[in-house]
């Protein structure tokens, strides 16, 4: 990755005159014994000062400036004034003056420098582009620590818009997963719009224990077949499923992160399915710095204006560097008993928003009333007979052998210890 600044010449904006900002006590120490100024010995080089200026951070994008192509010239005057070049992503930027404030700190620090000025300039389209892009990797590279288990698959079930049968697609995935004796998590991240309690029908407040001085929420559980699902949901934590949260975005960050970060998902997770509010908001970005390691599922229906929202979810996963596994086209035609089939909301938007996104199509689920019934009761129609049970089933397994499989560890240097532990406490026994 390149670190070389932007060109200002190229911004194509007028320089305003440089602004002077006295670097405090540091211009008598600057002066030489003449009076015109430090000797060459005692100024910084072109380098110290980038160096000082990596530890100026954009607080919006999260990363310093010099690797965000912000710093552009730097000029070092033999007075010991230094100059330097600054190209916002926009011209009312209105972190500028915290960034002057952070760069004349960092600056005027450094031995030799009178004091600091600066020349603003504006970046190109193509240089904001840039910026982001490396803003977007960096986070990827420094995700936080959370509680899912390294060895978990997240899997991020996503959509352009809302109405699409997002959550539906969610808890009877989550359901078919636990049926082959999986352990299953299952974050709702709708924080506004929760569904996922009454949808397998669990209910109750969260409880909390205390490990290693650290409490953390407990999820409910419900077993399915051989296997287990964990779930949690701001709906456990509200006093009715009818109780309205109108919470901004960081509000909704910072529930989704607790989410991530106090609850006890447990060390045999296999699969974690968050089921995203539709969109591509805070909560989106908010995830994607939390598990960079996630892989999306994107949601929709067969109508043309669903698909076309629905690439919007695609191309922000992989704006954030986040893999799009596969594509899942649901409320497709309605077979009803006669063996006649009506697509009720068109035909084909899941086939073609596969090809635009170039990922698999993962399966196709019908128009079928028992998943909606099933959504009211707690009882997910996959754990029952018909067209949809058996698309969900097979999508399912699409998803464990093919689109998102396990990590292999039956070889891995762990399991292989924990094994030869467990054979050499046998042999003592």
């Amino acid at each position: 990755m390149s670190n070389r600044p932007p060109d200002p010449a190229s911004d194509q904006v007028s320089r305003p005159p440089i602004e002077p900002a006295t670097a405090g006590g540091a211009a008598s120490a600057a002066d030489g014994a003449d009076g015109t100024g430090a000797s060459p010995g005692d100024l910084p080089s072109d380098a110290d000062v980038r160096g000082v200026l990596r530890g100026v951070i954009d607080p919006e994008l999260g990363s310093d400036i010099v690797d965000l192509g912000m710093v552009g010239d730097v000029d070092i005057a033999p007075t010991g004034r230094v100059t330097v070049t600054v190209a916002l992503t926009t011209a009312g930027c209105p972190l500028r003056s915290q960034l002057q404030h952070d760069i004349v700190a960092r600056v005027g620090s450094l031995p030799g420098v009178a004091d600091v000025g600066f020349h603003w300039a504006e970046m190109t389209a193509a240089q904001r582009s840039t910026a982001m892009s490396k803003a977007r990797w960096n986070v990827a590279q420094q995700p936080e620590d959370t509680s899912v288990p390294v060895a978990a698959k997240v899997i991020l079930i996503a959509s352009g818009k809302g109405g699409v049968g997002k959550s539906s697609v969610t808890v009877n995935l989550a359901a078919a997963l636990a049926a082959r004796g999986l352990t299953v998590g299952v974050l709702d991240a709708d924080i506004w719009g929760f569904s996922v309690p009454r949808m397998l029908g669990v209910a109750g407040r969260l409880g909390a224990e205390t490990r290693d001085g650290r409490k953390q929420m407990v999820p409910h559980e419900r077993r399915i077949g051989a296997g287990v699902v964990r779930v949690v949901s701001m709906g456990f934590l509200v006093d009715d499923e009818e109780t309205a949260l109108m919470w901004r975005g960081l509000m909704l960050n910072r529930g989704v992160q607790h989410f991530l970060q106090d609850v006890r998902w447990g060390d045999d997770l296999d699969y974690l399915l968050v089921d995203m509010p539709p969109g591509t908001g805070d909560v989106q970005m908010g995830v994607a710095k939390l598990l960079p390691r996630s892989e999306v599922v994107v949601v929709t229906t067969p109508a043309l204006a669903a698909q076309k929202v629905a690439v919007r979810a695609a191309g922000m996963a992989r704006k954030s560097y986040l893999r799009v596994a596969g594509v899942v086209e649901n409320m497709s035609a309605f077979h009803c008993e006669h063996g006649v089939s009506y697509p009720l909301f068109g035909e084909g938007g899941g086939e073609q928003l596969a090809r635009d996104a170039g990922v698999p199509l993962l399966g196709v689920v019908p128009l079928e009333p028992s998943v909606s019934a099933g959504g009211d009761t707690g009882v997910p129609a996959v754990m029952g007979d018909g067209p949809a049970a058996d698309a969900f089933r097979a999508i399912a397994d699409r998803i464990v052998e093919e689109a998102v499989p396990l990590a292999a560890m039956a070889g891995c240097s762990a399991r292989m210890l924990d094994a030869a532990v467990a054979a050499l406490d046998a042999a003592d026994a």
